[in-house]
């Protein structure tokens, strides 16, 4: 028999894996599946539609084979390290002060560890009620893989888990709701002259500038607003829309031929996320008539790239009862970035957001999290463990 990692040596192993959400992440899930296996658990793997030779997700049972259970919840991709100074390989877990060092250690192989430790353990110790884990991809591309994996799962004939507990770093306190997201890639289409007679041609850097700085308006407005009552639960308290990359042009006196950028709403819950990207699309198809006055040929191009539905604060959430249950937290806590979380709830799952260490570490070089944080997450899933006894 295989021995039993600890989740220390379980996170050494994840963090070993350089899972980047633009890369593979099979390797990572091929050792997942073997160290499950020798321990005499069987788990099934969802490759990713359209690239089954570079992703999959993963999921796996434990205990009687009926439905009620709790489901473990975690992504494997993390984010790069470009451009990143670390003081110690990102690829390789490293202490330091009482901290582990490596990428995704936070965010989110920690829980992931603690998760895959859990299972082992439930499969030796014995349940009544059955304990399932759930690992995804592309979560850092949109939570893109979390709506594949739930709709898996639900597929599937392993039986309908009730609770989901997704592991993003909350420090072990209940998050019960988070924004929505939808974000669309915008390429303004422009028309190339000598820029000392830029008003014969379209500039798409400069026609692009102005859906951004409709952006700004929007923000502004939206900041100017009095909140609603659920807009009071986040911070900021409103929906709001970020560009965060942009290209374009090709030399200083070439009016731009091609610009591109990325505009993301994160929508309080309870607006309509289409709506909020059809009013973009209002304004873009405005300016773009504007354009074609100057060169019929201009134009703007929108293209969906993901939506993630938010998550709703619900009564009578057996998740969240639990999470309370173990750790003693009856606070209110919303958030306003993403989980996979809503996606599970979409799906008819119950869904609450309760994981080790802190969102504020994540995506940081030197990514770390705190041997107290592994040490207080385990406590966590032995609380669980005697729970599901």
């Amino acid at each position: 028999m295989t021995a039993r990692l600890s989740p220390r040596e379980i996170l050494e192993k994840l963090v070993g894996f350089p899972t980047v959400s633009r890369d593979t992440n099979l390797p990572l899930i091929a050792w997942v599946a073997a160290y499950l296996s020798s321990h005499g658990i069987d788990s099934h793997q969802h490759p990713k539609p359209g690239e089954p030779d570079t992703k999959a997700a993963l999921f796996a049972h434990v205990g009687p084979r009926q439905a009620g259970g709790v489901v473990l919840s975690g992504h494997t991709d993390v984010v790069p390290v470009d451009g990143q100074t670390w003081s110690s390989d990102p690829f390789t877990l490293t202490e330091r002060d009482g901290r582990l060092y490596g990428r995704g250690s936070t965010d989110m192989k920690g829980f992931d560890a603690l998760a895959i430790w859990a299972m082992v353990e439930a499969h030796h110790r014995g349940l009544s009620t059955p304990l399932q884990l759930a690992l995804s991809y592309d979560e850092e591309l949109g939570c893109m893989g979390g709506k594949d994996l739930a709709e898996a799962m639900v597929a599937s004939d392993m039986p309908r888990a009730r609770s989901v507990i997704v592991g993003e770093p909350t420090m072990l306190k209940a998050v019960t709701g988070h924004k929505g997201g939808v974000n669309l890639w915008v390429h303004v289409h422009g028309v190339e002259v000598h820029s000392s007679i830029l008003h014969t041609g379209v500039s798409a850097v400069m026609w692009g500038a102005k859906l951004i700085e409709w952006c700004n308006r929007v923000n502004a407005r939206n900041a100017a607003q009095m909140p609603g009552p659920v807009a009071k639960l986040f911070e900021p308290p409103y929906t709001n829309v970020h560009v965060g990359q942009i290209s374009g042009g090709t030399a200083h006196n070439i009016t731009a031929r091609d610009c591109a950028f990325g505009v993301g709403f994160r929508v309080v819950p309870g607006e309509d996320a289409d709506a909020w990207a059809q009013m973009f699309r209002d304004e873009a198809a405005r300016l773009t008539l504007e354009m074609q006055a100057v060169c019929p040929e201009a134009w703007v191009e929108i293209t969906p790239m993901f939506e993630l539905p938010p998550l709703m604060p619900v009564q009578h959430n057996a998740a969240e009862a639990l999470v309370r249950q173990l750790t003693g937290d009856n606070g209110a806590l919303q958030v306003s970035y993403g989980t996979e979380a809503s996606h599970f709830q979409a799906a008819g799952y119950d869904a609450v957001v309760c994981g080790p260490s802190d969102i504020a570490i994540a995506h940081k070089p030197d990514e770390y999290i705190e041997i107290a944080q592994i040490d207080a997450g385990q406590r966590f899933m032995e609380r669980l463990l005697a729970h599901l006894a």
